[in-house]
């Protein structure tokens, strides 16, 4: 099987280039910048805004299964209509299409979120995500739509692990936010869960987060107690005090899409106990 990762140079698409080629499939991967480091992939420049550049990739490779896992931040032509650009063009191929999404989608009224939950969201970028969401379906309702949460990994590359090692050093500026929860997940489990909804027969949303509802702060802890750092020189504070926008709190409920799953979507406090 050929395998297309749409971002393949960022965290959660390296991880994918990773295990996909360690199952033997043929893989290729799209960056904006700079190619990832894995030469196993063959690596093609992409930006989903530009139409003629995605039907030429999508010529070349021919995939069977292409994963997005692309995204820039609040801007609407490349996060909320680029998507849907690829969902179009992925359609026309017949290529099965997993699109990655975010639990940005919700504005954190409920607390609790299943896969029937309609989105809310509050930020510029959760609203362009949630576009996205809307959109791949409506042109490609054979799509899996998988929304996760923070992605967390065991070796400090994530952006959250590398904000608390900086916070604990003291050379950066900031806080872990006390009244921020949501619900991390393992790189490698997400990726695993990811690769096995785009090998079945599944369609639609589905949720991959972690079990373990946390705080910033608490996800702060876990990892420098991890990574033999001092806990106590984490800054904290209370998001609700801070003019940053966005949900509070915000818990994707995975047990329905879990129960179908053989991957196993580990709690946060699982993994990073693990990994001590």
């Amino acid at each position: 099987m050929t395998v297309l990762v749409i971002g393949g140079s960022g965290f959660l698409g390296a991880e994918l280039v990773r295990q996909a080629t360690a199952a033997g499939h043929t893989t290729a991967a799209t960056y904006a910048t700079k190619p990832g480091a894995l030469s196993q992939a063959v690596w093609y420049p992409l930006d989903l805004r530009d139409p003629e550049r995605l039907d030429a990739v999508m010529a070349e490779v021919r995939p069977h299964l292409v994963i997005n896992t692309a995204s820039r931040k609040a801007d609407w032509a490349a996060t909320a209509q680029g998507p849907v650009r690829l969902a179009k063009a992925t359609a026309k191929h017949g290529t099965r299409l997993v699109h990655v999404s975010t639990d940005a989608v919700f504005s954190g009224t409920r607390v609790h979120y299943d896969e029937g939950s309609l989105p809310d969201p509050v930020t510029p970028y959760g609203a362009a995500k949630a576009a996205a969401e809307t959109g791949v379906l409506v042109v490609y309702p054979e799509a899996v739509v998988a929304r996760t949460s923070l992605i967390i990994g065991s070796d400090g590359r994530s952006e959250h692990e590398q904000a608390v090692r900086e916070l604990a050093a003291g050379i950066r500026d900031g806080v872990l936010f006390t009244d921020d929860i949501r619900c991390p997940v393992h790189v490698a489990d997400l990726t695993g869960a990811l690769l096995e909804l785009a090998s079945s027969d599944e369609s639609g949303i589905h949720h991959l987060a972690g079990p373990d509802a946390v705080s910033r702060h608490e996800l702060g802890t876990l990892i420098a107690r991890r990574d033999g750092l001092d806990a106590s020189r984490l800054p904290q504070g209370l998001r609700a005090h801070s003019t940053l926008p966005g949900a509070l709190d915000v818990r994707l409920d995975s047990r329905s899409t879990q129960r179908k799953l053989g991957t196993t979507l580990r709690g946060v406090r699982q993994f990073c106990m693990a990994s001590a």
